[in-house]
């Protein structure tokens, strides 16, 4: 009975030790280049970079047929068909070896650190999807005719549906969700400048969570939006509130969101399944070191799965596209007297878990 139980516990030691060497590491995944060349990359522990189709070809204990992947879209697109239990497998390796024991393992600061996804297809951002920022903008919005008063969220009597878009719940007391597009050709990397356009002195921030759509997604209920997403990054998103200038129309969300640089992106990407709680991230922003914005995402109006059915009701997603969550309160333009970007200023966006985007702001190229 007694070599019985210890050839028990013996077994559930070893299962337990066996479930362990299958836990991976938590990493992130980012776009690097390194003397000239442009690959995809492992990160570790915010300081080391695996050169991913390296490792790939020279790790061979297991040996893998999969094809390594073209770009990150690519590897986002067959994550789930093999290339995440690979990263896996190449992670285990370079750790038993030691983490700079390999040719293909290299320091992050020795690499140059690109936008990790060169460029998403479709880029959307989420407007005012915190209470909170709500009310600061209701300032601005009421200099403007017909914009109106801030609701915090709340959505105006008679809020109906959105046909074949938004079918509202009889009990749901919030607005519509709103996005707008973001031009993938304005995107830039952490460490890249955001460069002030000549003649606009109004240029703000807005500190935001970035959902990365796994596959394929079309009219997808938010019961299932979960599957579609790959992971989450950061985008800042760039903000010129200075309106057009002239008298056409009214708002312009090229002019207001679209200048060249303003839309930094990264630095990295967490795959979904080291974030355990999306809706429950501590956010900050600094501006030159000082603390702009501090909240959390269990403040957002509409959480990301919402956005991902949401949006995917308008434009079919693909692997790789970017979903901008909106921010929190705390902008330049809300306060008082407003506060915008200067050259020589340095800008800090934080998501718990997510990462740190950093970008210095420049004046106008001469």
């Amino acid at each position: 009975m007694g070599r019985l139980i210890s050839a028990c516990m013996a077994a559930v030691v070893a299962a337990g030790l066996l479930a362990h060497a299958q836990t991976p590491t938590p990493f992130k995944l980012g776009t690097f280049t390194l003397a000239g060349r442009t690959f995809v990359g492992i990160v570790l522990r915010e300081s080391v970079v695996i050169d991913l189709a390296a490792a790939h070809a020279a790790v061979q204990m297991p040996a893998s047929r999969i094809l390594p992947p073209a770009d990150m879209k690519d590897l986002i697109a067959r994550y789930d068909d093999g290339f995440g239990a690979r990263i896996a497998q190449i992670v285990r390796s370079v750790e038993a070896a030691g983490v700079k024991g390999s040719a293909y393992v290299h320091d992050l600061r020795a690499v140059t650190v690109r936008p990790p996804i060169m460029y998403p297809t479709t880029m959307l951002n989420v407007a005012v999807n915190y209470r909170e920022h709500d009310v600061e903008m209701a300032r601005l919005r009421e200099q403007v005719p017909g914009m109106g008063a801030a609701t915090s969220g709340a959505a105006l009597p008679n809020t109906r549906s959105a046909p074949g878009i938004w079918d509202r719940a009889a009990a749901d007391a919030r607005w519509n969700p709103y996005m707008f597009m973001k031009l993938p050709a304005v995107v830039i990397a952490d460490g890249e400048a955001i460069r002030l356009p000549p003649g606009r002195t109004q240029v703000d921030w807005e500190c935001e969570l970035g959902v990365v759509i796994g596959r394929v997604s079309t009219r997808v209920p938010v019961t299932r939006a979960a599957d579609h997403i790959f992971g989450y990054t950061l985008e800042n998103d760039v903000s010129d509130r200075g309106g057009r200038g002239d008298t056409r129309y009214g708002s312009d969300w090229v002019v207001s969101k679209n200048h060249d640089t303003f839309a930094p992106l990264g630095p990295f990407i967490t795959p979904k399944e080291f974030v355990a709680d999306p809706q429950n991230l501590a956010i900050r922003f600094a501006l030159n070191g000082e603390v702009m914005q501090e909240a959390s995402t269990s403040l957002m109006i509409h959480d990301v799965f919402e956005q991902v059915a949401y949006a995917s009701n308008i434009v079919t997603l693909v692997p790789g596209d970017v979903i901008a969550t909106g921010t929190p309160g705390g902008v330049g333009s809300a306060r008082t007297p407003p506060v915008y970007f200067k050259a020589g200023d340095r800008s800090v966006c934080s998501y718990e878990g997510i990462g740190t985007l950093t970008n210095p702001v420049v004046g106008p190229t001469p």
